[in-house]
């Protein structure tokens, strides 16, 4: 069953990644203020969420490692890391491409920006420590201490715009007075995370399988260097 819907995520990965972009571009009102160039808010949004999730399963993976040492879940954390650097990535260029046009500049070291940029600091360093270490085992104990540690950095991103002023904007959903979203933005909004949130399933589970046939390729060398 879970192999099955796993087999069906490409598929529900493409129709909703096509459903996202119709309703980014064409169903979701054009903002007032800003114009086109606040569509980039989708595939913003989007790239952040996924790689709180990703590294949110970087942390459960790391705790659950250290307490079973099953090497499935060291794996997974080591997925998921290389997905939320990706996500972190284009969470970080969407930004500054979506700033020039409504602040005029594309950095400014805010609380909410600084603290994404240690954020995408700390899990590339996650995976440094993880090539740099040969020894599987001190490998995987290190980069699952690393990965909880690393997790702190999460909630202060995502808080930074409730905790100080930033030049960043407030939340649009549960931001309090004056926040919130047409219907259709809200509406193109979901699909989008939808639509991202199935391309990380279907990312993690391709980089399982490569994980789980390089330690296979592994143990058969062993076994014909045993011969």
């Amino acid at each position: 069953m879970k192999r099955a819907f796993f087999n069906a995520v490409p598929y529900l990965c493409l129709v909703s990644v096509i459903l996202a972009l119709y309703m980014a571009f064409i169903y979701a009102p054009t903002e007032k203020t800003m114009g086109d160039v606040q569509r980039i808010f989708y595939f913003h949004v989007g790239s952040w969420w996924i790689a709180f999730l990703a590294f949110g399963v970087v942390f459960g993976g790391s705790v659950a490692y250290l307490i079973t040492r099953d090497r499935i879940y060291d794996q997974a954390a080591l997925a998921s890391a290389e997905i939320g650097v990706l996500f972190t990535t284009m969470g970080l260029i969407t930004g500054p491409l979506w700033a020039k046009p409504a602040w005029g500049i594309y950095w400014t070291w805010d609380a909410r920006l600084t603290t994404a940029l240690v954020l995408w600091l700390i899990y590339v360093g996650y995976l440094m420590l993880r090539r740099y270490i040969p020894d599987e085992t001190k490998r995987a104990n290190m980069a699952a201490v690393a990965g909880i540690i690393g997790f702190v950095d999460v909630p202060i991103v995502h808080f930074s715009i409730r905790w100080w002023r930033t030049q960043h904007p407030s939340p649009v959903i549960m931001g309090g007075p004056g926040s919130g979203l047409h219907p259709q933005m809200f509406h193109a909004l979901m699909v989008s995370l939808l639509a991202f949130f199935f391309l990380y399933l279907w990312m993690l589970d391709s980089r399982l399988s490569i994980e789980r046939a390089q330690e296979d390729i592994e143990h058969l060398h062993k076994e014909l260097e045993a011969i």
